[in-house]
């Protein structure tokens, strides 16, 4: 099973995928963890680097082709990302997870070093406006645009563990119906 998780800043992506990989004892591969972790290497904030990455598209194209190539190489991973919906094309569950401005906010505000919620704010449009121009740029996506997802959930209504519950639900709904399809062919 090849699972792909997405959302906008602080809509809980990185929660939920790291609990499902826990619960399902599945890889995890997080390609918001790899942007963290070229950021900090380069000494760059999350702003910074996103403003570097609109003028070096072989950063996004880095995360992004080693993400597709490791999760459709794969079985039982989970791909998070905000394009992992999009990339790994042959996932066989994309949830995309959604939660208000002001959730995610209050979620980056408490996770991250920010002064005060209103420069979470700003820090969060900044970053939503950025990748927004990146993603349309550099592959024609419209990150508004959600018909690659099965599955949208909203965050700020279930916790961690009842998003999982959702999602563990679906799993077994389509490993049932794989089952079935599979013992009808002789």
């Amino acid at each position: 099973m090849r699972i792909t998780v997405s959302g906008l800043p602080g809509s809980g992506t990185t929660s939920l995928a790291r609990h499902l990989a826990k619960v399902l004892e599945y890889r995890l591969i997080s390609a918001g963890e790899v942007f963290r972790g070229m950021a900090r290497e380069r000494g760059l904030d999350l702003t910074e680097f996103g403003r570097l990455a609109e003028s070096d598209a072989s950063i996004d194209r880095e995360i992004d082709i080693r993400q597709r190539e490791i999760a459709e190489g794969e079985n039982d991973i989970i791909a998070e990302g905000r394009l992992s919906g999009w990339f790994v094309r042959n996932a066989d569950l994309k949830v995309w997870l959604q939660a208000s401005l002001s959730c995610r906010v209050e979620r980056i505000f408490s996770r991250d070093t920010v002064r005060d919620v209103e420069t979470a704010l700003l820090l969060t449009r900044e970053r939503e406006a950025c990748e927004a121009r990146r993603y349309r740029d550099y592959y024609g996506i419209d990150i508004g645009n959600l018909s690659p997802y099965h599955l949208v959930l909203n965050s700020e209504k279930f916790t961690v563990e009842e998003l999982s519950s959702l999602v563990e639900t679906a799993i077994r709904v389509l490993e049932e119906r794989e089952g079935k399809e599979g013992s009808d062919n002789p």
